[in-house]
C-alpha cells in the first residue's frame, strides 16, 4: 500500500496515521473581520470529519493585481491579526503569501507557512528571507517554469537554512489567457524529497483578461482534483468562499464553500484507491 509520506515537521499533518492527503484551503484574501472565521470553522469541521489534515490559507494582502483599483486587503496588520486569531482559536496551522523580503519576518509572527507566489518563485532574496524565519516555506511553481527547474528553488531555501519546504503545482501558461496542468509535475517535483501540493483552483485561472480581472473555469475543479489525488499528491490546495460571485478576489476560479465536503469525500475515496495499487 502506498501510504502518505509522513513529514513530521509540517504543522498541517495533524492526522499522521490516516494516509490521506492534507488540505490547504480558505478564501483568496482576508475580506472582512467575520467571514474568515466562519470559513475556517466550516473547513475544520469537514476536515476533521474526513480525517484530512488541514491548514487554513488566506492572503493578508494581495500584491499582484492587474488593476490599480483591485481589492488588496483590509490592511496588513488587520489581516495578519485575523490570521493569528484563527490559528489560536482553532489550533490549526495557517498559510499566507509574502511578496518581498521585509514581509517575511513580520508575517512569520502570525502564521506557520510562508507561501511564495508563483510569479516570485525565482526571487532569491525572497526565498532567502522566508528560509531564515525557520517557518515552513511553500513555493508555488511558476507558470513559466518546468517542474524540473523547481529544484533550484528548493536548493536556495536549503542554502539559506530552510528545512521544511513544499512545492505547489498551479498550472503552466498556455497562450496568453489559459493554463494547463501537466501531472508529470507531481512525481518530478517529488524527486526533491519534499511534499508536493496541487492547487486545483488556481490551475483553472484564466489570466490576462482585457478587463483586468482573472477569469476561471470552476466546473473543472473536480476534474483537476481527481487527477491530482490519483497521482498521489501529498496535498490539495483549494480556494473557497461562501459566495464566489461576490468575492473580492479570484471569485471566478473559487469553489463554493457548500461544495467542499462533497468534493473532498470523492477525492479521499479516489486517493485511497490510488495509494493501494
Amino acid at each position: 500500500m502506498k501510504t502518505a509520506v509522513n513529514y513530521p515537521n509540517l504543522p498541517m499533518l495533524r492526522h499522521t496515521d490516516t494516509g490521506n492527503f492534507f488540505l490547504i484551503a480558505g478564501p483568496c484574501v482576508i475580506e472582512d473581520e467575520k467571514s474568515p472565521f466562519q470559513i475556517a470553522e466550516r473547513l475544520l469541521e469537514i476536515a476533521d470529519k474526513l480525517n484530512v489534515p488541514f491548514a487554513f490559507k488566506a492572503s493578508y494582502r494581495k500584491a499582484n493585481r492587474s488593476r490599480v483599483d483591485s481589492f488588496t486587503g483590509i490592511g496588513d496588520w488587520e489581516g495578519l491579526e485575523i490570521l493569528g486569531q484563527i490559528r489560536e482559536r482553532y489550533n490549526i496551522p495557517v498559510v499566507t503569501d509574502i511578496h518581498n523580503e521585509t514581509e517575511a519576518a513580520t508575517a512569520a509572527q502570525f502564521v506557520d507557512v510562508l507561501q511564495i507566489p508563483a510569479f516570485l518563485c525565482r526571487q532569491t532574496s525572497l526565498l532567502a528571507a522566508a528560509a531564515e524565519t525557520g517557518k515552513v516555506v511553500n513555493v508555488k511553481k511558476g507558470q513559466f517554469l518546468s517542474p524540473e527547474a523547481m529544484r533550484h528553488a528548493v536548493n536556495k531555501i536549503k542554502y539559506y537554512g530552510g528545512k521544511d519546504i513544499m512545492l505547489t503545482e498551479r498550472g503552466t501558461t498556455f497562450g496568453y489567457q489559459d493554463l494547463v496542468v501537466d501531472f508529470r509535475s507531481v512525481p518530478i517535483m517529488k524527486r526533491n524529497e519534499v511534499p508536493v501540493v496541487v492547487d486545483i483552483t488556481h490551475s483553472l485561472q484564466k489570466p490576462n483578461q482585457p478587463n483586468g480581472i482573472s477569469g476561471g473555469d470552476p466546473e473543472m475543479i473536480e476534474t483537476i482534483g481527481r487527477a491530482a489525488v490519483a497521482n498521489c499528491c501529498d496535498g490539495v490546495f483549494i480556494e473557497t468562499h461562501p459566495d464566489p460571485k461576490n468575492a473580492k478576489s479570484d471569485g471566478d476560479n473559487m469553489l463554493p464553500l457548500d461544495k467542499v465536503e462533497a468534493l473532498l469525500n470523492r477525492l479521499v475515496a479516489i486517493s485511497r484507491v490510488a495509494r493501494e495499487v
